[in-house]
Formats: C-alpha cells, structure tokens, sequence
C-alpha cells in the first residue's frame, strides 16, 4: 500500500507537468503570438524555479516542516496560477503567472523525490519502480490531449484548444495538493538547534562537490542540461510545424520507452556503474538530436520517431541515475538539500542557459514559412558529443563493487 500511496503521488506530480509544458512552445507561438525569445523566457522560469528551490527547501523542509505538507500547500497554490494561465489572454498577462508558478512548483520536484526516499530501505532498488508512475502520468496526458480531446490537431491548435491543458493541470493541482495531506509523515530531520545561515539555507549540501567526481558529474548536468532545453522548447513545434499528426500523443513514446529504462536501470547500475549509466545517457541525447536533424513527416518520419523514444535512455540514464547518485553521496541529514541542488543544476543554471540559447538558435533558424530544423537541431547534438567527450576524461572510475555498493547504501 504504501508504495502504491507514492506511486499515486508520482502520477499526478508528472501528469501536471506533462499536461501543458510539452505544448507550450506551440500554444505560445501560435495562440499568444509570441517569438523564439519569448517562449525561451517562458521555458526559463522553470529555470529560475530550480535555481530558488534548494533555499526553499534547505530552508523549510529540510529544518521545520513536514515535508508532504509543504509540498500539499504549493500543489494547492499552483492550482490557483494554473487557472490564471487559462485565463490569459496575452504574453504580458501570461509571463508573470508562469514565473511564480514555476517557483512554487520546482521546489515539489525534490520534496516529491525526499518523501519517497524517506520511506525506502534499498532506494537504489525501490525508487524506480515508484518513479516510473510519474511517467506513466506525463504519458496519459499526452494521450489525452492527442487522442481524448484532440487539443493539438492544427484546426484545434488555430481555434486555442491547447489553452485547455491548463484547466486540466489546475484540477489534477487541486487533487494533488488535497491528497499529499494523506501522505505519510516525512518530518525534518536537521537539528534547528546549530548551524549558521549556511547549514540553514541548507548549502552544506555543496560539500558534496569537494568529492572530485561528483563536482565534475555536477558540471556535466549543468551542460547537459543546455542541449536537454533544445528538446522542451522545440520538439512540440517543430513536430507540430513540419506536419506530423498528432505529436503531443506521439511525442508519449518517449515516455513509453522512459518507463521501460526506468525498470532497467538498476541492473546497469550495479552491473556497469554510475559511469557507464551517465555516458549511455549523455550518448543517447547526442543520437536524439542527429534523428531529429535529417527526419521528416514522410519517409523519414521513422528517423523522428526513434529519436523520441531515445528519451528512455536520455533521461533515465543520466537524470534519474544522478538523482540516485546524489542521494547516496548526501547521506541522511541533508537528502532534501542536496536533491534541491541537482535540481538547481539541472532544471536551474544548466536550462536558464539552454533555453536562453535555444531561443537565440530558434530565431536565428527561422525563415519565412518557418524554421530550418536541421540547423536547429545540429546544434545540440554537437554541444551533447562535446560534453560526452569531456565526461569520459575527467570522471574516474571507482572499483564497480565499492562502488554499487556505496549507492545501495542511501
């Protein structure tokens, strides 16, 4: 029970999620008129979301409050900003409220991961088999929105029917922040009683990158996470321009594979190690992009369609992998700080940059009936190879047993 308590807590966290940022390029672009600029800013609030969310959390979850009830009151709140963003009938009206949604949602994506690892013995066994039902979520909102509503159709997109994805996240916000009262007790565990404004803030978790190997696997999720905007911000669009049918449905099977590799993951961490697992993913996001580069909506729309299910191995194998890897390195006192960091360096500095420079790409790309996908998506693809090719020189391998074994020890 209670891992099916979790994974339900995961589903909806993700289903929300899914159920309007994978459209959001195209419903902007389209429907609020706005340029590769201003959808690179919308997209970055999620960015600045992460970069605030290490202070919520080292401050507040880590110190005073229980977990699963801060993360009850910002899924109740965001409720409220996702019905504002139905509402909006324009860019300016629209920037703000996305700006302080992201900033109360971002934080829930650490607390979520802090009260499932809480309740584990084993999570380098256990979390991914209650991950997994948080991209079973992303999955069916996808699904609903191509094949339940037809929201992503062109006639339905030119009508604004995509404004309509977040009615449907403001109530499954609603039911979510109701429901995490439910959620068993994850009280803090720092002691209030000591520590300067340091420990408070919880930045203690930067010891961790005193540790040679985690600060350079830390640099990589910042770089990494620059071509990982690339998709985001443009995948939706560039589907949706190009004229395959229904790619909010088919842009699921990269969830659908997301959650085949998720089940498999364990095996190639303790058999091969945290090394080879984050090169695999970082390989994956570099062939992805190549895929996207010489597809099309005909012939070559296969070339498209492996490339979406590469998201499995892309996001698995490098984000979830050093969500565990982060956990194990962080040690009981500061988990909820130290997965508030890797959220910072992935979601936070790595994406403000990328879709900073995605939008920059984008734009220089277009033409006058569109974009020149292959120029667009050529640029990733080359910066992911770049930030492979320095991963494999500076990551040092550690002795695979000492080292599964230090990962299973969370």
């Amino acid at each position: 029970m209670l891992r099916t308590r979790l994974g339900i807590m995961m589903f909806l966290q993700f289903f929300i999620w899914g159920g309007w940022f994978v459209t959001l390029g195209t419903f902007l672009s389209q429907n609020l008129g706005a340029s590769g600029g201003q959808i690179g800013i919308a997209f970055s609030t999620q960015s600045w979301g992460a970069i605030i969310a290490p202070f919520i959390i080292g401050l507040i979850a880590d110190r005073y409050f229980n977990a699963e009830r801060i993360l009850a009151l910002l899924h109740l709140a965001g409720a409220a900003l996702l019905f504002g963003l139905y509402r909006a009938q324009d860019f300016t009206t629209f920037y703000p409220l996305v700006l302080v949604y992201m900033i109360l949602y971002m934080p829930t994506l650490a607390l979520v991961n802090s009260v499932s690892f809480r309740q584990m013995r084993d999570p380098s066994q256990e979390f991914a088999k209650i991950r997994v039902w948080g991209t079973i979520g992303w999955i069916l909102a996808g699904l609903a929105i191509s094949y339940l509503f037809s929201w992503d159709g062109a006639e339905a997109i030119a009508g604004g029917a995509l404004r309509n994805t977040f009615l449907m996240c403001a109530i499954a916000s609603l039911a979510l922040g109701l429901y995490c009262f439910t959620l068993p007790a994850t009280p803090p565990k720092a002691d209030t009683r000591k520590g300067g404004l340091k420990e408070i803030l919880g930045l203690d978790a930067l010891k961790l990158l005193n540790d040679r190997n985690y600060a350079i696997f830390f640099v990589a999720s910042v770089l990494i996470c620059i071509p990982l905007a690339f998709y985001y911000q443009n995948a939706n669009p560039f589907l949706a321009e190009i004229g395959v049918a229904n790619p909010t449905g088919k842009m699921t099977l990269g969830q659908i594979s997301e959650v085949l590799f998720m089940l498999l993951l364990p095996v190639f961490i303790h058999r091969f190690g945290i090394k080879i697992t984050l090169i695999i993913g970082m390989l994956a996001w570099a062939v992805r992009y190549a895929l996207f580069a010489f597809g099309d909506a005909g012939e070559g729309v296969y070339l498209l369609l492996l490339g979406i299910a590469l998201h499995g191995v892309c996001y698995d194998f490098f984000f979830v992998s050093g969500q565990i890897y982060t956990d194990a390195r962080a040690g009981e006192r500061f988990q909820s700080a130290a997965q508030g960091m890797i959220t910072l360096a992935t979601y936070g500095v790595g994406m403000l940059i990328g879709f900073w420079v995605a939008g920059l790409v984008t734009d220089h790309y277009a033409t006058a009936d569109g974009h020149d996908w292959q120029g667009i998506w050529l640029f990733p693809a080359c910066f992911a190879l770049a930030v492979l090719l320095l991963f494999l020189v500076a990551f040092k391998d550690k002795d695979r047993a000492k080292e599964a074994s230090e990962v299973k020890r969370t």
